[in-house]
């Protein structure tokens, strides 16, 4: 039913509901705006999400007893909310969300999206965010929408019936923007580094950011590159227009660039805006390992903030203190590491906090999470180049990582793994 404000949508909540709100670039913020007014006559709303852009308003002390968030994936609208005990953090793999939601352990009682207009026969889109949005929609006893006819309609698992919905509003407002993230010296040499690694015919995987985007600016004179990934940026698109990507040696989805989100300018929107070639599919299926390794030579290129010199990959935190979240990288790493010809590639800044800290350590900061385990690292690169951990080990490991740190810190580095794990770097 079409209703004329989003407080009128938002009056179908009850007691005690446990929310799913689409994310990313898909958060409905309009929704956003006015959960706190309705929220203040409700008691004990929970709010999921992955990653909500625009939603600090949510963590508010007077909503205490009223809406808690619980992310399962910390971002900037967030993070201080976590740090504050505003809001919980929960690590889990997002392809897991679905399945956990489907068998009824994550109950979700009611969904907040934002959907393209409804076509001629009444379906509209999830757009640029499948993620786990579908499986909410699937068990959710309410669903609300706000039907926003900016929202690109792409292909895939995104599309549902506007009957489907109990109460929506509709308001034109433009799409979130991301902008790309700007590059440097550093960001620049992973880029090459990273780039040296990857192959005619290989099928890629890789997230936002400097390092990404850097990467990609130096594979133009690639062939026949696939893309099978969690999520992609405008980093893609000059590969695209060249023909450099074109998917033709995929096993899965041959021809197709398949993702679950999307978040970056409006030119990426116009270009997933009804296009055929790009499937936005449930992350239950993109994230799944036994998936992700039927494409040979699948490469996957993730981050991390800490490693430690055993080959301990941290991503989520600093210490204790949540950054982000578990995502998708593990699925990736390993995935990409059972594929026939697969590489997988964690890359990040030698240092951190303007070159006084070293992102290598001989051990991680307590409390640090482990998201990508020393038996299942490959490739790590740093701007001063590659180090292959696969089959080393441990003190040869400390050997490769040391040889890819921050000259400055090198010395460092091997004396402190001589006083941790007892061993001498030769």
């Amino acid at each position: 039913m079409q209703v004329s404000s989003a407080v009128k949508a938002l009056e179908i909540l009850q007691d005690n509901d446990v929310i799913w709100c689409h994310s990313m670039a898909a958060t409905p913020g309009l929704l956003l705006e006015h959960l706190p007014e309705v929220a203040s006559e409700r008691h004990n709303l929970t709010l999921l999400q992955l990653h909500t852009e625009g939603s600090e308003g949510l963590a508010d002390a007077n909503l205490k007893g009223r809406l808690r968030q619980r992310a399962f994936f910390v971002g900037g609208s967030t993070r201080q909310a976590v740090a504050s005990d505003l809001a919980d953090y929960v690590p889990v793999f997002l392809s897991e969300i679905p399945k956990l939601m489907r068998r009824g352990e994550q109950p979700v009682d009611a969904v907040l999206a934002q959907v393209s207009a409804p076509d001629a026969h009444g379906y509209c889109s999830l757009g640029i965010s499948v993620e786990a949005t579908r499986a909410a929609l699937q068990v959710a006893k309410r669903k609300i929408a706000w039907v926003n006819p900016q929202m690109p309609r792409t292909h895939g698992d995104s599309f549902i019936h506007i009957s489907e919905f109990d109460r929506y509003v509709e308001e034109t407002r433009p799409m979130h923007e991301h902008k790309a993230a700007p590059q440097n010296e550093v960001s620049r040499r992973i880029g090459e580094q990273v780039a040296s690694l990857i192959e005619d015919g290989d099928c890629l995987q890789l997230g936002i950011g400097a390092i990404p985007d850097a990467t990609l600016s130096c594979l133009h004179q690639h062939q026949h590159l696939g893309v099978h990934t969690e999520m992609f940026s405008d980093g893609i698109l000059p590969l695209v227009e060249k023909g450099v990507i074109d998917n033709s040696r995929k096993q899965k989805h041959r021809g197709r660039i398949v993702t679950t989100f999307a978040m970056g300018s409006q030119a990426l929107y116009d270009f997933v805006d009804d296009n055929p070639n790009v499937a936005f599919l449930d992350v239950e299926y993109t994230n799944d390992t036994s998936v992700i390794r039927k494409n040979k030579q699948t490469v996957s290129i993730n981050s991390a903030l800490q490693i430690d010199l055993s080959g301990q990959v941290c991503a989520d935190s600093v210490g204790t203190s949540i950054y982000s979240g578990v995502g998708g990288q593990m699925d990736f790493v390993r995935g990409a590491a059972l594929a026939e010809g697969g590489k997988a590639i964690i890359a990040l800044p030698s240092t951190a906090r303007g070159g006084q800290l070293s992102r290598i350590s001989s051990l991680l900061s307590p409390g640090a999470g482990v998201v990508t385990t020393r038996a299942h690292v490959q490739y790590i690169v740093t701007e001063y180049g590659v180090a292959n951990l696969r089959l080393k080990s441990i003190k040869e490991r400390a050997s490769e990582l040391i040889r890819i740190a921050h000259p400055d810190f090198q010395e460092a580095l091997a004396e402190s793994f001589f006083n941790d794990w007892g061993l001498r770097i030769s």
